[in-house]
């Protein structure tokens, strides 16, 4: 047996670019590990993938020409009914022996082991190792079948005369025409097919750039140095995209000083699937553009020419766009200016399209369309965008009018302010979908709400409520900023609780990884913005506001939705490094006002690092089992005439001291010190598990000790469930 490096490579047509990044990892990773499923590779090889517009490679070290053999044990029966009284095999015996290849009568190579509460017979034998060619073929196989094509597509693949061919005709399916397969063993042609094709040396490099077609591969090691110098083409897809990336930040340095190429990690991995060998361009566009509001004009540019648009950094935090852009070419002629004046030409219409929509825009007002918005559907069975509009509106007017009597502070406290709070509400609110039935978000509609703040601020609308329109549709993603005034929270969170609601209302529930409607990201929207922004909202009462503006239209989601929102908060809290542990002591309470969820945590995580707290929490467990086992309908009311037992009267003068300056807190918001008040009940707690009998046979004495133990009970767990800390 002896061992090289490994090369296979198929080469196909222009692969997606989106995808490409997948399928390159799918290919390498799925073929690797049923090489080392085989014991053709070692479970450590190296592994290294190549992808590029028209190729999926990768390069696997130190895999063997053969197997190694295994010993294999089978069960074949139990030994009673294999062998009879005098030790002979039977006749099941014998035809299992028959149908594995051994002879009649021969059990001296079986094997007599335990097997449960009997004895059984095994068969041992020796199974040969598989040899590349064979392996090879499986894991390519295996490979190929488990790639994550977005769209399969089926062609005729004509053959013709050579290696590189199978003889006649044969219809293929794959993401795009395969033309052809290296697979190479050090310097090694190992035979191998896929989709009509035999294995072979030869590949090809770039289209129009390569010094030599084909590429005859000498070796494993040799392809990408070959392909880079014979081929001009950079292989690997990190090391191109690296490339790529330097080139962007050369040439926006040439642009001029504070210019940054915009960042993008999935247009830059898109670029990366369209170009074998990149050259940075540097084009521009008419100045006059960029009257435009820039998030057009650079959505045009990067979603249509995948290009990627110049910011002037020194122009606010996020850059202010330039007249200038970056191309990413596959070719690098020695005079550049006709590729350059040619993506110029390409994009300018693009960009005059999107002035037009503006204008076009501009010439009605975000109120003149809100009739519109009841001619569009939003879902079958919960009517027109203008329904929601209007359950919206509903919806925020009972937000605000929370806020407003809620006895936590909050900033906008006089009542004049809240009437103008929810003004701008109902108006943010109205028009926030307007901007739906506008040309421009009909042909970017990932600019919904950001041309509705443009189109309000154009017509003079109050700022807050612009501001609004354009941040309701806040937090779009993990990580995206939350509203940034009060108009436009209410707003978001009124629209998301609208989503979820209604959706759960008539049973469009997730199910497993399908989530159409985005209702798990709408959820952890609602508890972003209540955790973020501490807001004195409960939950509960915001779901029912939420379910009452529906009326008959849809049945309860209330205790449904609750549980879904609160595994969405369990997720995220994990997320966030709180352990399962944690999270589970503080959200089993339920808490109804997710502002307080922070501070209970970190009160549970300063609760968790004392001495005191295991036995604590264990001893929280074990008086929670008590009381639930109880047949008595018990209070925390203690009667201090029957504490007969010194444990528990010193328990019960601990309690006293401890539970106020406990309760006194928690009033205050202070959970921590709410929860590190009560670690000097550890001795009294201990002391009385140890001496008192709970469960006396004097039924006073057992209905007071029982009080004693829900006193402490509800002093212990008004922050959290401390019994789900103990191991």
């Amino acid at each position: 047996m002896s061992t090289a490096n490994l090369l296979v490579e198929l080469f196909v047509e222009e692969l997606p670019p989106k995808a490409l990044k997948k399928l390159s990892e799918s290919f390498s990773q799925v073929l690797a590990d049923s090489l080392r499923a085989q014991g053709l590779a070692l479970t450590d090889a190296v592994v290294t993938s190549f992808a590029s517009p028209r190729r999926l490679a990768v390069h696997i070290a130190s895999v063997a020409d053969k197997a190694a053999d295994q010993a294999v044990q089978q069960k074949l029966m139990p030994v009673s009914v294999g062998l009879d009284a005098d030790g002979q095999p039977t006749p099941a015996l014998l035809k299992k022996l028959t149908a594995l290849g051994g002879g009649l009568g021969d059990v001296s190579g079986l094997t007599r082991a335990p097997d449960g509460k009997s004895e059984a017979l095994f068969f041992n034998s020796i199974k040969a190792g598989a040899s590349l060619g064979e392996g090879l073929q499986k894991a390519l196989d295996d490979a190929l079948s488990k790639l994550p094509i977005p769209k399969v597509m089926t062609y005729q693949l004509e053959q013709g005369e050579g290696a590189q061919f199978q003889p006649g005709w044969t219809s293929v399916n794959f993401v795009r025409p395969a033309h052809g397969l290296v697979a190479l063993h050090g310097d090694q042609v190992i035979a191998v097919t896929a989709l009509g094709l035999k294995s072979g040396r030869s590949t090809h490099g770039h289209r129009f750039e390569a010094l030599v077609s084909p590429v005859v591969v000498r070796t494993a090691d040799t392809y990408s140095d070959q392909l880079l110098n014979e081929g001009a083409v950079i292989a690997s897809f990190a090391a191109r995209r690296a490339e790529i990336v330097r080139q962007l930040a050369l040439a926006a340095f040439k642009a001029g000083t504070g210019i940054r190429p915009i960042e993008d990690d999935a247009l830059l991995d898109e670029v990366t699937g369209l170009v074998e060998r990149p050259n940075v361009l540097i084009g521009q566009f008419e100045a006059a553009f960029l009257e435009v509001p820039q998030e057009c004009l650079i959505l045009t540019m990067k979603a249509n020419q995948k290009y990627f648009p110049l910011l002037d950094a020194s122009q606010g935090k996020d850059g202010k766009l330039t007249n200038q852009f970056l191309i990413v070419s596959n070719i690098s002629p020695v005079d550049a200016s006709a590729v350059i004046g040619g993506n110029e030409r390409v994009v300018r219409p693009r960009l005059a399209d999107a002035k037009f929509f503006f204008d076009q825009d501009r010439k009605k007002t975000l109120a003149s369309r809100v009739e519109g918005l009841s001619k569009v559907v939003y879902h079958g069975k919960l009517g027109t965008q203008g329904d929601r509009a209007e359950r919206v509106r509903g919806i925020g007017h009972e937000i605000v009018k929370q806020l407003s009597l809620s006895t936590t502070p909050f900033t906008v406290e006089a009542k004049d302010h809240f009437d103008v709070l929810d003004s701008k509400v109902q108006q943010a609110a109205s028009l926030a979908k307007t901007d739906l039935l506008t040309d421009m978000v009909g042909e970017f509609p990932e600019l919904q709400g950001i041309m509705g703040g443009y189109y309000a601020r154009h017509e003079g609308l109050r700022d807050g409520v612009a501001i609004a329109i354009e941040d309701h549709y806040k937090p779009r993603f993990a990580g995206d900023a939350l509203p940034r005034n009060h108009t436009g929270t209410v707003v978001s969170l009124a629209d998301k609780l609208e989503t979820l609601v209604g959706l759960f209302g008539i049973g469009q529930l997730p199910t497993g990884d399908k989530d159409p409607f985005a209702l798990r990201r709408h959820a952890v929207g609602v508890i972003r913005i209540l955790i973020e922004n501490n807001l004195p909202l409960d939950l509960p009462t915001l779901v029912a506001a939420a379910g009452a503006v529906f009326g008959d239209l849809i049945s309860d989601p209330s205790e449904a939705l609750l549980v879904f929102m609160q595994d969405r908060l369990a997720v995220s809290l994990r997320d966030q490094g709180y352990t399962a542990q944690e999270v589970d002591a503080v959200l089993s309470l339920k808490p109804r006002r997710l502002g307080d969820v922070p501070r209970r945590l970190a009160a549970v995580r300063a609760f968790a690092a004392l001495p005191e707290a295991a036995s604590l929490a264990a001893a929280n467990k074990r008086v929670g089992n008590i009381l639930k086992k109880s047949d008595d309908q018990v209070d925390s009311t203690v009667d201090a005439a029957l504490l007969k037992e010194t444990a528990e009267a010193a328990l019960y003068e601990a309690l006293k001291l401890a539970a106020p300056k406990a309760q006194a807190s928690f009033e205050e918001g202070d959970y921590t010190a709410s929860l590190l008040a009560l670690a000097v009940l550890k001795a009294p707690v201990d002391a009385f598990f140890d001496s008192v009998m709970v469960n006396a046979d004097d039924a006073a004495l057992k209905l007071n000790r029982l009080g004693l133990l829900t006193m402490l009970h509800k002093a212990m767990n008004q922050v959290a469930d401390i019994s789900r800390l103990a191991a």
